[in-house]
């Protein structure tokens, strides 16, 4: 019986190198799409040939859709040791050619080049790199590469390979120094940026399990760890993004309450800011920085002062989509003009073509950052009825970045001293 799906009626470059991409099968599982036909085909290519590499890749987003992280990573590595290159196609195929370094991992392991492209012609290639590759040799015709690996206590190791390894490669590298982005942790972002007037961004400490247990039972003070950390605090187990384990401690006694729901063990710690805004709502903005110009992602408004898109309400509520709208279209004339100094200062500090940040706006009018990074989710998923303004300002970003990465062709590798 033959299988009917709508990504399955597509011509590929061939089955056994060009997958179907983030930026369709993840659109299909956000908009709760049936995805049997195609996860049956898949399969049934699987057990034709074990060594449709292409195949187990496509199977493998499927299941990080479905929340299946430890299938989905077992099936990705054996798919990666049949074979190091993959290609996803945009549009006719016939623009730029992009090549990505990227490492195995979830959605949110690697920059989101997929979705970048959406929108154009181009063709992406991964590479896929660990901490034992050995060279890049084979790699697949190109215009301009990009590192698109993101900062990740896992992704240390591979970050320094890269390092030694890109320095052999010629033509133009997106985020061409691994040591930028592997400085992008917590700590390191909050001492590099904390000399910018523009900027509050809060000392952040690691600590390990046993200072928050001693906290906890009154044999130290915080103070005693942290010169000056008061009360209420934040808290979050290393390696975590989009807000897991993340919690406000208001007491000793909280920190106890919290070990007990997390068995990591190590942390970071900052001061908590207070960042409502005069409605009393909380108000977090994704920002996006190409080639040293800032892009608006996303914005959303919570009662909650952890801030997640999802659960914010901005689907539900008009008024909340009507100030990220009116963010959007006046980005550059209000947002990104009012805060043109702390733009500059993290262009200059963070120093890679392509990076996003989370932030909000403080009373005194400093950016609060929460977090810097290149592998954040942008994409143009959301409802285009409910969200008609988002769709034109995400295609500005994508717009963007092949503009600035087509740009790039020619020009050579240099790497930061």
């Amino acid at each position: 019986m033959p299988v009917n799906h709508p990504l399955l009626n597509r011509p590929v470059i061939g089955p056994r190198t060009e997958t179907l991409g983030m930026h369709r099968l993840l659109p299909m599982a956000f908009e709760r799409r049936d995805m049997t036909a195609l996860w049956q085909h898949t399969i049934q290519r699987i057990e034709a040939d074990v060594g449709d590499a292409a195949a187990m890749i496509d199977l493998s987003m499927m299941l990080y859709c479905h929340f299946r992280a430890d299938e989905a990573r077992a099936l990705l590595d054996q798919a990666v040791a049949l074979q190091r290159n993959f290609c996803i196609v945009h549009g006719d195929g016939s623009g730029l050619k992009v090549l990505a370094f990227v490492t195995p991992g979830d959605f949110m392991a690697n920059t989101p080049v997929d979705f970048l492209l959406n929108g154009s012609d181009a063709v992406l290639w991964l590479r896929y790199v660990d901490a034992d590759t050995a060279d890049l040799d084979g790699l697949p015709e190109h215009d301009v590469a990009l590192l698109a690996i993101g900062e990740a206590t896992e992704h240390r190791a591979v970050l320094a390979r890269m390092a030694e390894l890109l320095p052999t490669l010629g033509g133009p590298v997106m985020n061409a120094d691994p040591r930028r982005i592997a400085g992008l942790t917590r700590d390191d972002v909050s001492a590099s940026l904390a000399a910018e007037a523009s900027l509050c961004v809060p000392p952040t400490t690691k600590v390990d399990r046993a200072v928050l247990e001693s906290i906890g039972s009154g044999a130290t003070e915080l103070a005693d760890h942290v010169a000056s950390l008061a009360f209420p605090i934040i808290v979050r187990p290393l390696g975590t993004h989009a807000g897991g384990g993340l919690d406000r401690l208001d007491s000793p006694d909280a920190a106890l309450a919290y070990l007990a729901t997390d068995e990591s063990a190590k942390f970071f710690i900052a001061p908590f800011i207070d960042y409502r805004g005069n409605d009393g709502l909380f108000s977090k903005q994704r920002v996006v920085f190409i080639g040293g110009k800032a892009f608006p992602s996303h914005l959303a408004l919570s009662d909650h002062w952890i801030v997640h898109y999802l659960s914010a309400g901005m689907a539900e509520n008009a008024d909340k989509r009507a100030v990220e709208a009116a963010w959007m279209e006046h980005f550059d004339t209000d947002f990104a003009h009012r805060h043109a100094a702390a733009f500059a200062a993290l262009n200059r500090r963070i120093g890679l073509d392509y990076f996003g940040i989370d932030c909000a706006e403080l009373p005194d009018g400093r950016l609060l950052i929460f977090e810097v990074d290149v592998a954040m989710l942008v994409h143009d998923m959301d409802d285009g009825e409910t969200f008609p303004y988002k769709k034109v300002a995400m295609q500005k970003l994508f717009d963007a970045f092949v503009t600035y990465a087509g740009a790039l062709r020619g020009v050579g590798y240099e790497c930061a001293a």
